[in-house]
């Protein structure tokens, strides 16, 4: 991890506490198992991802397997480290019931998403800098998607919401599952 990607996860964690958001010792390595739950549980808590995200649109479209699934790494530390969101429509909400390290192997790309970038990017996401928001991202390549496009697409405002989710949950900079500092 350069200097540079190391002060932006700082500027994270600084910015979490001042906003009230978990502490470091519970969110771990930055995407890795328990950062996943406390993004979980962040979610929960979000009015604009529990509400807006609920109609069958989203949430319901989960292929019939009763949750959509939201998997993330860090290009820095490899696809072997993702972690796992589990998004379920229960009572009119679109609720995490599961946030920790990737458990669905084969995801149905038609419901399903895969995210990952550079820590750098993450940053930049997690901060809602411009340029960072969700299309933005996309379009220009910081944010690496699979997944059903036109559907991310027909809900910006929560993926949005969700990125900067993302800058929220406080995490250190080592890689999860292997402890190791995150490759340029």
């Amino acid at each position: 991890m350069t200097s540079r990607q190391s002060k932006s996860i700082q500027r994270i964690v600084a910015a979490a506490v001042l906003a009230g958001g978990a502490s470091a010792a519970q969110a771990g390595p930055f995407m890795g198992g328990d950062w996943a739950e406390s993004v979980c549980q962040n979610w929960n808590q979000s009015e604009t991802l529990t509400t807006e995200l609920a109609g069958d649109d989203w949430a319901a479209n989960n292929g019939d397997k009763g949750y959509k699934v939201i998997q993330m790494y860090r290009n820095g530390c490899g696809g072997d480290t993702r972690v796992e969101l589990n998004i379920t429509a229960q009572d009119g909400k679109a609720v995490c019931t599961y946030g920790g390290p990737a458990k669905t192997a084969a995801l149905d790309d038609d419901v399903d998403y895969l995210m990952h970038a550079s820590d750098e990017n993450w940053t930049c996401m997690g901060e809602g800098r411009f340029g960072c928001g969700a299309m933005g991202a996309m379009m220009s390549g910081k944010l690496q998607f699979a997944g059903p496009k036109m559907e991310a697409a027909n809900v910006t405002e929560p993926f949005n919401a969700f990125l900067k989710l993302t800058g929220k949950v406080i995490g250190d900079e080592s890689c999860p599952a292997t402890g190791k500092t995150a490759s340029r």
